[in-house]
Protein backbone atom coordinates (compact mmCIF):
# COMPACT_ATOMS: atom_id res chain seq x y z
CA UNK A 1 0.00 0.00 0.00
CA UNK A 2 2.74 2.40 0.87
CA UNK A 3 4.71 1.50 -2.26
CA UNK A 4 2.11 2.56 -4.85
CA UNK A 5 1.57 5.84 -2.97
CA UNK A 6 5.23 6.47 -3.14
CA UNK A 7 5.25 5.85 -6.84
CA UNK A 8 2.43 8.28 -7.33
CA UNK A 9 4.15 11.00 -5.38
CA UNK A 10 7.34 10.32 -7.26
CA UNK A 11 5.51 10.67 -10.56
CA UNK A 12 3.98 13.96 -9.50
CA UNK A 13 7.34 15.29 -8.45
CA UNK A 14 8.91 14.21 -11.76
CA UNK A 15 6.15 15.92 -13.62
CA UNK A 16 6.61 19.13 -11.65
CA UNK A 17 10.36 19.09 -12.13
CA UNK A 18 9.93 18.46 -15.89
CA UNK A 19 7.50 21.32 -16.15
CA UNK A 20 9.89 23.68 -14.40
CA UNK A 21 12.78 22.55 -16.57
CA UNK A 22 10.68 22.92 -19.71
CA UNK A 23 9.60 26.42 -18.73
CA UNK A 24 13.18 27.45 -18.02
CA UNK A 25 14.29 25.95 -21.31
CA UNK A 26 11.60 27.84 -23.21
CA UNK A 27 12.51 31.08 -21.49
CA UNK A 28 16.14 30.61 -22.46
CA UNK A 29 15.24 29.85 -26.08
CA UNK A 30 12.86 32.88 -26.20
CA UNK A 31 15.58 35.18 -24.88
CA UNK A 32 18.02 33.99 -27.52
CA UNK A 33 15.38 34.38 -30.30
CA UNK A 34 14.43 37.88 -29.11
CA UNK A 35 18.03 38.93 -29.14
CA UNK A 36 18.41 37.69 -32.72
CA UNK A 37 15.28 39.59 -33.90
CA UNK A 38 16.37 42.79 -32.20
CA UNK A 39 19.76 42.49 -33.86
CA UNK A 40 18.11 42.04 -37.22
CA UNK A 41 15.84 44.97 -36.61
CA UNK A 42 18.74 47.16 -35.58
CA UNK A 43 20.65 46.06 -38.70
CA UNK A 44 17.67 46.80 -40.97
CA UNK A 45 17.15 50.17 -39.30
CA UNK A 46 20.80 50.97 -39.81
CA UNK A 47 20.60 49.99 -43.48
CA UNK A 48 17.43 52.07 -43.88
CA UNK A 49 19.14 55.11 -42.36
CA UNK A 50 22.08 54.66 -44.73
CA UNK A 51 19.77 54.30 -47.76
CA UNK A 52 17.68 57.27 -46.65
CA UNK A 53 20.75 59.41 -46.28
CA UNK A 54 21.94 58.31 -49.75
CA UNK A 55 18.53 59.08 -51.30
CA UNK A 56 18.33 62.40 -49.51
CA UNK A 57 21.82 63.28 -50.66
CA UNK A 58 20.96 62.35 -54.27
CA UNK A 59 17.72 64.31 -54.08
CA UNK A 60 19.55 67.36 -52.78
CA UNK A 61 22.05 67.03 -55.60
CA UNK A 62 19.32 66.77 -58.27
CA UNK A 63 17.37 69.62 -56.71
CA UNK A 64 20.48 71.75 -56.74
CA UNK A 65 21.10 70.95 -60.43
CA UNK A 66 17.43 71.62 -61.34
CA UNK A 67 17.53 74.89 -59.48
CA UNK A 68 20.70 75.93 -61.25
CA UNK A 69 19.19 74.97 -64.65
CA UNK A 70 15.99 76.88 -63.91
CA UNK A 71 17.95 79.93 -62.83
CA UNK A 72 20.01 79.76 -66.01
CA UNK A 73 16.92 79.46 -68.24
CA UNK A 74 15.26 82.31 -66.37
CA UNK A 75 18.32 84.44 -66.89
CA UNK A 76 18.43 83.56 -70.63
CA UNK A 77 14.78 84.45 -71.07
CA UNK A 78 15.27 87.66 -69.20
CA UNK A 79 18.13 88.53 -71.55
CA UNK A 80 15.95 87.70 -74.60
CA UNK A 81 13.18 89.91 -73.26
CA UNK A 82 15.66 92.71 -72.75
CA UNK A 83 16.94 92.32 -76.32
CA UNK A 84 13.35 92.22 -77.71
CA UNK A 85 12.43 95.34 -75.76
CA UNK A 86 15.50 97.09 -77.12
CA UNK A 87 14.59 96.06 -80.70
CA UNK A 88 10.99 97.23 -80.27
CA UNK A 89 12.15 100.54 -78.91
CA UNK A 90 14.49 100.94 -81.87
CA UNK A 91 11.71 100.10 -84.37
CA UNK A 92 9.32 102.44 -82.62
CA UNK A 93 11.87 105.20 -82.91
CA UNK A 94 12.35 104.47 -86.64
CA UNK A 95 8.59 104.39 -87.17
CA UNK A 96 8.18 107.76 -85.51
CA UNK A 97 10.91 109.16 -87.74
CA UNK A 98 9.21 107.81 -90.85
CA UNK A 99 5.84 109.17 -89.75
CA UNK A 100 7.44 112.58 -89.33
CA UNK A 101 9.02 112.29 -92.79
CA UNK A 102 5.69 111.18 -94.33
CA UNK A 103 3.84 114.06 -92.76
CA UNK A 104 6.47 116.42 -94.12
CA UNK A 105 6.22 114.91 -97.62
CA UNK A 106 2.42 115.02 -97.46
CA UNK A 107 2.54 118.68 -96.66
CA UNK A 108 4.98 119.28 -99.53
CA UNK A 109 2.75 117.26 -101.88
CA UNK A 110 -0.32 119.26 -100.88
CA UNK A 111 1.53 122.47 -101.56
CA UNK A 112 2.67 121.18 -104.98
CA UNK A 113 -0.88 120.07 -105.84
CA UNK A 114 -2.19 123.52 -105.05
CA UNK A 115 0.52 125.06 -107.21
CA UNK A 116 -0.29 122.67 -110.07
CA UNK A 117 -3.98 123.50 -109.83
CA UNK A 118 -3.13 127.15 -110.05
CA UNK A 119 -0.84 126.54 -113.04
CA UNK A 120 -3.51 124.40 -114.75
CA UNK A 121 -6.07 127.11 -114.21
CA UNK A 122 -3.74 129.70 -115.72
CA UNK A 123 -3.04 127.40 -118.71
CA UNK A 124 -6.76 126.84 -119.31
CA UNK A 125 -7.41 130.57 -119.17
CA UNK A 126 -4.53 131.12 -121.57
CA UNK A 127 -5.87 128.42 -123.91
CA UNK A 128 -9.30 130.00 -123.90
CA UNK A 129 -7.82 133.38 -124.68
CA UNK A 130 -5.62 131.92 -127.42
CA UNK A 131 -8.55 129.98 -128.96
CA UNK A 132 -10.76 133.07 -128.87
CA UNK A 133 -8.02 135.10 -130.52
CA UNK A 134 -7.50 132.44 -133.20
CA UNK A 135 -11.25 132.23 -133.88
CA UNK A 136 -11.39 136.03 -134.15
CA UNK A 137 -8.44 136.17 -136.55
CA UNK A 138 -9.52 133.19 -138.72
CA UNK A 139 -13.23 133.87 -138.61
CA UNK A 140 -13.92 130.14 -137.85
CA UNK A 141 -14.94 128.32 -134.70
CA UNK A 142 -12.75 125.52 -133.32
CA UNK A 143 -15.18 122.86 -134.57
CA UNK A 144 -15.38 124.40 -138.03
CA UNK A 145 -11.60 124.66 -138.21
CA UNK A 146 -11.23 121.05 -137.11
CA UNK A 147 -13.73 119.85 -139.72
CA UNK A 148 -12.05 121.89 -142.44
CA UNK A 149 -8.60 120.58 -141.46
CA UNK A 150 -9.81 116.98 -141.42
CA UNK A 151 -11.50 117.44 -144.78
CA UNK A 152 -8.30 118.83 -146.31
CA UNK A 153 -6.21 116.02 -144.79
CA UNK A 154 -8.73 113.43 -145.96
CA UNK A 155 -8.78 114.83 -149.49
CA UNK A 156 -5.00 115.18 -149.74
CA UNK A 157 -4.21 111.84 -148.10
CA UNK A 158 -7.18 109.80 -149.29
CA UNK A 159 -5.11 107.27 -151.19
CA UNK A 160 -2.62 106.94 -148.35
CA UNK A 161 -5.40 106.42 -145.78
CA UNK A 162 -7.12 103.88 -148.00
CA UNK A 163 -3.85 102.01 -148.53
CA UNK A 164 -3.13 101.92 -144.82
CA UNK A 165 -6.66 100.73 -144.09
CA UNK A 166 -6.31 98.03 -146.71
CA UNK A 167 -3.00 96.84 -145.27
CA UNK A 168 -4.32 96.82 -141.73
CA UNK A 169 -7.45 94.95 -142.78
CA UNK A 170 -5.47 92.47 -144.86
CA UNK A 171 -3.01 91.81 -142.03
CA UNK A 172 -5.77 91.42 -139.46
CA UNK A 173 -7.92 89.36 -141.80
CA UNK A 174 -5.03 87.08 -142.68
CA UNK A 175 -4.22 86.45 -139.04
CA UNK A 176 -7.81 85.89 -137.98
CA UNK A 177 -8.61 83.81 -141.06
CA UNK A 178 -5.54 81.66 -140.47
CA UNK A 179 -6.39 81.06 -136.82
CA UNK A 180 -10.07 80.49 -137.57
CA UNK A 181 -9.24 78.01 -140.33
CA UNK A 182 -6.87 76.15 -138.05
CA UNK A 183 -9.52 75.83 -135.34
CA UNK A 184 -12.33 74.91 -137.74
CA UNK A 185 -10.24 72.42 -139.69
CA UNK A 186 -9.06 70.79 -136.49
CA UNK A 187 -12.63 70.47 -135.21
CA UNK A 188 -14.13 69.37 -138.53
CA UNK A 189 -11.48 66.70 -139.08
CA UNK A 190 -12.58 65.05 -135.85
CA UNK A 191 -16.04 64.43 -137.30
CA UNK A 192 -16.85 61.53 -139.62
CA UNK A 193 -20.63 61.11 -139.67
CA UNK A 194 -22.68 59.76 -142.54
CA UNK A 195 -25.77 61.62 -143.68
CA UNK A 196 -29.08 59.94 -144.51
CA UNK A 197 -30.68 61.57 -147.55
CA UNK A 198 -34.44 61.33 -146.95
CA UNK A 199 -37.26 63.51 -148.25
CA UNK A 200 -41.04 63.26 -148.03
CA UNK A 201 -41.42 59.93 -149.82
CA UNK A 202 -40.25 56.39 -149.22
CA UNK A 203 -39.91 53.84 -152.01
CA UNK A 204 -40.43 50.10 -151.42
CA UNK A 205 -39.17 47.50 -153.86
CA UNK A 206 -41.70 44.77 -154.75
CA UNK A 207 -40.82 41.18 -155.71
CA UNK A 208 -43.22 41.39 -158.68
CA UNK A 209 -46.07 43.48 -160.03
CA UNK A 210 -48.71 40.90 -159.08
CA UNK A 211 -48.35 41.85 -155.40
CA UNK A 212 -49.74 45.32 -156.21
CA UNK A 213 -53.22 43.87 -156.64
CA UNK A 214 -53.11 42.15 -153.27
CA UNK A 215 -51.88 45.35 -151.62
CA UNK A 216 -54.82 47.26 -153.11
CA UNK A 217 -57.28 44.52 -152.16
CA UNK A 218 -60.86 44.01 -153.18
CA UNK A 219 -62.36 47.40 -154.00
CA UNK A 220 -59.27 48.97 -152.43
CA UNK A 221 -60.04 47.94 -148.84
CA UNK A 222 -56.49 46.83 -148.02
CA UNK A 223 -54.82 50.05 -149.14
CA UNK A 224 -57.51 52.15 -147.45
CA UNK A 225 -56.99 50.26 -144.17
CA UNK A 226 -53.25 50.77 -144.38
CA UNK A 227 -53.58 54.49 -145.14
CA UNK A 228 -56.14 54.95 -142.34
CA UNK A 229 -53.99 53.21 -139.72
CA UNK A 230 -50.67 54.86 -140.66
CA UNK A 231 -51.84 58.31 -141.84
CA UNK A 232 -49.86 58.22 -145.10
CA UNK A 233 -50.66 57.86 -148.78
CA UNK A 234 -49.63 54.71 -150.66
CA UNK A 235 -49.01 55.49 -154.34
CA UNK A 236 -49.19 52.53 -156.66
CA UNK A 237 -48.64 53.49 -160.29
CA UNK A 238 -47.14 51.95 -163.38
CA UNK A 239 -43.61 52.00 -161.99
CA UNK A 240 -42.44 48.41 -162.28
CA UNK A 241 -41.82 46.50 -159.03
CA UNK A 242 -42.08 49.56 -156.77
CA UNK A 243 -44.55 51.59 -154.77
CA UNK A 244 -44.21 54.94 -153.04
CA UNK A 245 -45.25 55.93 -149.51
CA UNK A 246 -45.92 59.67 -149.30
CA UNK A 247 -46.35 61.78 -146.16
CA UNK A 248 -44.83 64.68 -144.28
CA UNK A 249 -44.44 62.74 -141.03
CA UNK A 250 -41.31 60.56 -141.39
CA UNK A 251 -42.27 58.35 -138.43
CA UNK A 252 -45.61 57.47 -140.02
CA UNK A 253 -43.85 56.74 -143.30
CA UNK A 254 -41.42 54.44 -141.52
CA UNK A 255 -44.25 52.59 -139.72
CA UNK A 256 -46.04 52.09 -143.05
CA UNK A 257 -42.82 50.88 -144.67
CA UNK A 258 -42.05 48.32 -141.97
CA UNK A 259 -45.64 47.04 -141.93
CA UNK A 260 -45.78 46.76 -145.74
CA UNK A 261 -42.47 44.93 -145.92
CA UNK A 262 -43.69 42.38 -143.35
CA UNK A 263 -47.01 41.94 -145.20
CA UNK A 264 -45.26 41.50 -148.56
CA UNK A 265 -42.86 38.96 -147.04
CA UNK A 266 -45.72 37.01 -145.42
CA UNK A 267 -47.99 37.21 -148.48
CA UNK A 268 -51.24 37.29 -146.49
CA UNK A 269 -52.58 40.81 -146.99
CA UNK A 270 -55.97 41.52 -145.45
CA UNK A 271 -57.37 44.18 -143.08
CA UNK A 272 -56.93 42.07 -139.93
CA UNK A 273 -53.32 41.24 -140.79
CA UNK A 274 -52.67 44.86 -141.69
CA UNK A 275 -53.86 45.99 -138.24
CA UNK A 276 -51.59 43.44 -136.54
CA UNK A 277 -48.53 44.36 -138.59
CA UNK A 278 -49.11 48.10 -138.13
CA UNK A 279 -49.32 47.59 -134.35
CA UNK A 280 -46.08 45.57 -134.42
CA UNK A 281 -44.43 48.19 -136.61
CA UNK A 282 -45.43 50.96 -134.19
CA UNK A 283 -43.89 49.01 -131.31
CA UNK A 284 -40.73 48.39 -133.34
CA UNK A 285 -40.39 52.05 -134.36
CA UNK A 286 -40.88 53.15 -130.74
CA UNK A 287 -38.06 50.80 -129.78
CA UNK A 288 -35.87 52.22 -132.57
CA UNK A 289 -36.61 55.75 -131.33
CA UNK A 290 -35.47 54.85 -127.82
CA UNK A 291 -32.36 53.14 -129.15
CA UNK A 292 -31.58 56.12 -131.40
CA UNK A 293 -31.84 58.50 -128.42
CA UNK A 294 -29.64 56.26 -126.28
CA UNK A 295 -27.12 55.97 -129.11
CA UNK A 296 -26.95 59.74 -129.50
CA UNK A 297 -26.39 60.15 -125.76
CA UNK A 298 -23.70 57.45 -125.82
CA UNK A 299 -21.89 58.92 -128.84
CA UNK A 300 -21.75 62.38 -127.31
CA UNK A 301 -20.90 61.16 -123.80
CA UNK A 302 -23.66 63.15 -122.09
CA UNK A 303 -25.45 61.86 -119.00
CA UNK A 304 -28.23 63.06 -116.74
CA UNK A 305 -31.00 63.69 -119.27
CA UNK A 306 -34.59 62.69 -118.52
CA UNK A 307 -35.57 59.44 -120.37
CA UNK A 308 -38.52 61.23 -122.00
CA UNK A 309 -36.16 63.93 -123.32
CA UNK A 310 -33.89 61.19 -124.70
CA UNK A 311 -36.90 59.63 -126.44
CA UNK A 312 -37.81 62.99 -128.00
CA UNK A 313 -34.22 63.23 -129.19
CA UNK A 314 -34.53 59.78 -130.78
CA UNK A 315 -37.53 60.96 -132.84
CA UNK A 316 -35.14 63.19 -134.78
CA UNK A 317 -33.76 60.04 -136.44
CA UNK A 318 -36.79 60.08 -138.74
CA UNK A 319 -36.76 63.87 -139.30
CA UNK A 320 -34.83 65.60 -142.07
CA UNK A 321 -34.02 69.22 -142.83
CA UNK A 322 -33.19 70.00 -146.47
CA UNK A 323 -32.50 66.27 -146.84
CA UNK A 324 -30.10 66.20 -143.86
CA UNK A 325 -30.95 63.79 -141.05
CA UNK A 326 -31.64 65.98 -138.02
CA UNK A 327 -30.38 63.50 -135.38
CA UNK A 328 -27.07 62.99 -137.18
CA UNK A 329 -26.89 66.74 -137.71
CA UNK A 330 -27.47 67.31 -133.97
CA UNK A 331 -24.74 64.84 -133.03
CA UNK A 332 -22.39 66.51 -135.47
CA UNK A 333 -23.20 69.98 -134.08
CA UNK A 334 -22.61 68.66 -130.53
CA UNK A 335 -19.14 67.41 -131.45
CA UNK A 336 -18.29 70.57 -133.38
CA UNK A 337 -19.48 72.84 -130.56
CA UNK A 338 -17.50 70.89 -127.98
CA UNK A 339 -14.40 70.99 -130.18
CA UNK A 340 -14.68 74.73 -130.71
CA UNK A 341 -15.25 75.34 -126.98
CA UNK A 342 -12.21 73.25 -126.10
CA UNK A 343 -10.05 75.19 -128.58
CA UNK A 344 -10.99 78.68 -127.39
CA UNK A 345 -11.62 78.04 -123.69
CA UNK A 346 -15.42 77.78 -123.53
CA UNK A 347 -17.54 75.46 -121.40
CA UNK A 348 -17.26 72.15 -123.27
CA UNK A 349 -20.18 70.39 -121.55
CA UNK A 350 -22.59 73.31 -122.00
CA UNK A 351 -21.63 73.68 -125.68
CA UNK A 352 -21.97 69.93 -126.30
CA UNK A 353 -25.40 69.68 -124.63
CA UNK A 354 -26.69 72.79 -126.41
CA UNK A 355 -25.41 71.47 -129.75
CA UNK A 356 -27.14 68.13 -129.27
CA UNK A 357 -30.45 69.70 -128.17
CA UNK A 358 -30.55 72.76 -130.42
CA UNK A 359 -33.09 71.17 -132.83
CA UNK A 360 -35.05 69.06 -130.31
CA UNK A 361 -38.14 71.18 -131.03
CA UNK A 362 -38.31 69.63 -134.51
CA UNK A 363 -39.33 66.33 -132.90
CA UNK A 364 -42.83 67.71 -132.21
CA UNK A 365 -43.06 70.86 -134.34
CA UNK A 366 -45.78 69.18 -136.46
CA UNK A 367 -47.93 68.76 -133.35
CA UNK A 368 -47.25 72.05 -131.51
CA UNK A 369 -47.52 75.55 -132.96
CA UNK A 370 -44.48 77.78 -132.98
CA UNK A 371 -40.93 77.70 -134.29
CA UNK A 372 -38.76 74.76 -133.39
CA UNK A 373 -36.56 77.08 -131.30
CA UNK A 374 -39.48 78.22 -129.11
CA UNK A 375 -40.76 74.63 -128.83
CA UNK A 376 -37.26 73.44 -127.90
CA UNK A 377 -36.96 76.08 -125.15
CA UNK A 378 -40.27 74.98 -123.63
CA UNK A 379 -39.24 71.32 -123.79
CA UNK A 380 -35.88 71.94 -122.11
CA UNK A 381 -37.46 74.09 -119.40
CA UNK A 382 -40.04 71.35 -118.76
CA UNK A 383 -37.34 68.70 -118.24
CA UNK A 384 -35.18 70.93 -116.02
CA UNK A 385 -32.20 71.39 -118.34
CA UNK A 386 -29.64 73.95 -117.14
CA UNK A 387 -30.34 77.58 -118.01
CA UNK A 388 -26.85 77.91 -119.51
CA UNK A 389 -27.69 75.16 -122.04
CA UNK A 390 -31.00 76.80 -122.96
CA UNK A 391 -29.28 80.17 -123.39
CA UNK A 392 -26.66 78.57 -125.64
CA UNK A 393 -29.14 76.73 -127.92
CA UNK A 394 -31.83 79.37 -128.41
CA UNK A 395 -29.65 81.75 -130.47
CA UNK A 396 -28.59 79.38 -133.25
CA UNK A 397 -31.01 81.03 -135.71
CA UNK A 398 -30.45 84.54 -134.27
CA UNK A 399 -34.04 84.72 -133.01
CA UNK A 400 -32.64 85.60 -129.59
CA UNK A 401 -29.56 87.69 -128.72
CA UNK A 402 -26.34 85.93 -127.77
CA UNK A 403 -26.03 85.53 -124.02
CA UNK A 404 -22.78 83.55 -123.84
CA UNK A 405 -19.75 82.43 -125.79
CA UNK A 406 -21.28 78.96 -126.11
CA UNK A 407 -24.30 80.43 -127.95
CA UNK A 408 -22.00 81.78 -130.67
CA UNK A 409 -20.18 78.43 -130.88
CA UNK A 410 -23.43 76.47 -131.30
CA UNK A 411 -24.56 78.78 -134.11
CA UNK A 412 -21.15 78.46 -135.77
CA UNK A 413 -21.22 74.66 -135.49
CA UNK A 414 -24.79 74.59 -136.88
CA UNK A 415 -23.72 76.60 -139.92
CA UNK A 416 -20.63 74.43 -140.44
CA UNK A 417 -22.73 71.26 -140.38
CA UNK A 418 -25.39 72.68 -142.69
CA UNK A 419 -23.01 74.36 -145.14
CA UNK A 420 -20.87 71.29 -145.74
CA UNK A 421 -21.19 70.25 -149.41
CA UNK A 422 -23.63 67.37 -149.74
CA UNK A 423 -25.05 67.75 -146.25
CA UNK A 424 -28.30 69.35 -147.38
CA UNK A 425 -30.54 69.54 -150.40
CA UNK A 426 -32.04 72.88 -151.28
CA UNK A 427 -35.03 73.47 -153.51
CA UNK A 428 -34.62 75.27 -156.82
CA UNK A 429 -37.09 77.93 -155.72
CA UNK A 430 -35.13 78.79 -152.56
CA UNK A 431 -31.89 78.75 -154.51
CA UNK A 432 -33.15 81.16 -157.16
CA UNK A 433 -34.78 83.38 -154.55
CA UNK A 434 -31.53 83.68 -152.61
CA UNK A 435 -29.62 84.62 -155.75
CA UNK A 436 -32.24 87.20 -156.68
CA UNK A 437 -32.22 88.73 -153.20
CA UNK A 438 -28.44 89.05 -153.31
CA UNK A 439 -28.47 90.88 -156.62
CA UNK A 440 -31.39 93.11 -155.56
CA UNK A 441 -29.62 94.27 -152.41
CA UNK A 442 -26.52 95.24 -154.40
CA UNK A 443 -28.45 96.97 -157.21
CA UNK A 444 -30.31 99.18 -154.70
CA UNK A 445 -27.09 101.04 -153.86
CA UNK A 446 -26.49 104.22 -155.87
CA UNK A 447 -23.67 104.00 -158.39
CA UNK A 448 -23.99 100.23 -158.95
CA UNK A 449 -24.06 99.31 -162.64
CA UNK A 450 -24.29 95.51 -162.52
CA UNK A 451 -24.49 92.80 -159.87
CA UNK A 452 -24.09 89.04 -160.45
CA UNK A 453 -24.49 86.26 -157.89
CA UNK A 454 -21.89 83.52 -158.43
CA UNK A 455 -20.68 80.29 -156.83
CA UNK A 456 -24.20 79.09 -155.93
CA UNK A 457 -24.80 82.28 -153.96
CA UNK A 458 -21.47 82.15 -152.14
CA UNK A 459 -20.14 85.23 -153.96
CA UNK A 460 -21.62 88.38 -155.43
CA UNK A 461 -19.68 90.39 -157.98
CA UNK A 462 -20.60 94.08 -158.23
CA UNK A 463 -19.55 96.59 -160.91
CA UNK A 464 -19.81 100.30 -160.07
CA UNK A 465 -19.72 103.38 -162.27
CA UNK A 466 -16.21 104.87 -161.93
CA UNK A 467 -17.39 108.41 -162.59
CA UNK A 468 -19.79 108.26 -159.63
CA UNK A 469 -17.83 106.15 -157.12
CA UNK A 470 -14.17 106.76 -156.30
CA UNK A 471 -11.81 104.21 -154.75
CA UNK A 472 -12.50 105.32 -151.20
CA UNK A 473 -16.26 105.22 -151.80
CA UNK A 474 -15.98 101.76 -153.37
CA UNK A 475 -14.27 100.46 -150.25
CA UNK A 476 -16.97 101.94 -148.08
CA UNK A 477 -19.78 100.61 -150.32
CA UNK A 478 -18.41 97.03 -150.17
CA UNK A 479 -18.57 97.14 -146.38
CA UNK A 480 -22.12 98.53 -146.43
CA UNK A 481 -23.33 95.88 -148.90
CA UNK A 482 -21.80 93.07 -146.82
CA UNK A 483 -23.44 94.46 -143.67
CA UNK A 484 -26.84 94.74 -145.39
CA UNK A 485 -26.64 91.15 -146.71
CA UNK A 486 -25.74 89.90 -143.25
CA UNK A 487 -28.62 91.84 -141.73
CA UNK A 488 -31.41 90.95 -144.20
CA UNK A 489 -30.61 87.48 -145.57
CA UNK A 490 -30.28 84.07 -143.94
CA UNK A 491 -27.81 81.72 -145.57
CA UNK A 492 -25.40 78.92 -144.63
CA UNK A 493 -21.68 79.72 -144.51
CA UNK A 494 -20.52 83.12 -145.77
CA UNK A 495 -20.94 85.28 -148.87
CA UNK A 496 -18.01 87.02 -150.51
CA UNK A 497 -18.68 90.58 -151.71
CA UNK A 498 -16.40 91.38 -154.64
CA UNK A 499 -16.77 95.02 -155.76
CA UNK A 500 -15.02 96.13 -158.98
CA UNK A 501 -14.36 99.73 -160.03
CA UNK A 502 -12.81 99.92 -163.48
CA UNK A 503 -12.07 103.15 -165.31
CA UNK A 504 -11.81 102.78 -169.09
CA UNK A 505 -10.76 105.68 -171.30
CA UNK A 506 -11.11 105.45 -175.07
CA UNK A 507 -9.65 107.94 -177.50
CA UNK A 508 -9.54 107.83 -181.30
CA UNK A 509 -6.58 108.89 -183.36
CA UNK A 510 -7.58 110.28 -186.77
Amino acid sequence: MEQPLFLVILAFLSLAVGSVLGYLTRQSIAKRTLGSIEARLQKMASQARVEAEAILSEAKTKAQKFLETAQKETEDRRQEIFRAEGLLLKRESLLEQRIDQFEGREQDFSEKVEKLKEVKKNIEELNLKTRAELERVSGLTAREAKEELLAKVENSSQLEIMERMRKLEENGREQFDKKAKEILSLVIQKQALSQAQEITTTTIALPNDEIKGRIIGKEGRNIRTLEKLTGVEVIIDETPQALVISGFDPIRRQIAKVALEKLIQDGRIQPARIEDEVAKAESEIAKQIREAGDTAIYETGIIGFDPKLVQLLGRLKFRTSYGQNVLLHSIEVAHLSAGLAAEIGGNVQVAKKAGLLHDVGKAVDQQIEGSHVEIGIKILEKFGVEKAVIAAMKSHHEEYPYESLEAVLVQTADQISGARPGARKDTVENYLKRLGDLETIALNFPGVEKAWALQAGREIRIFVRPDEIDDFGAKKMAKEIAAKIQEELRYPGEIKVNLIRELRITEHAR
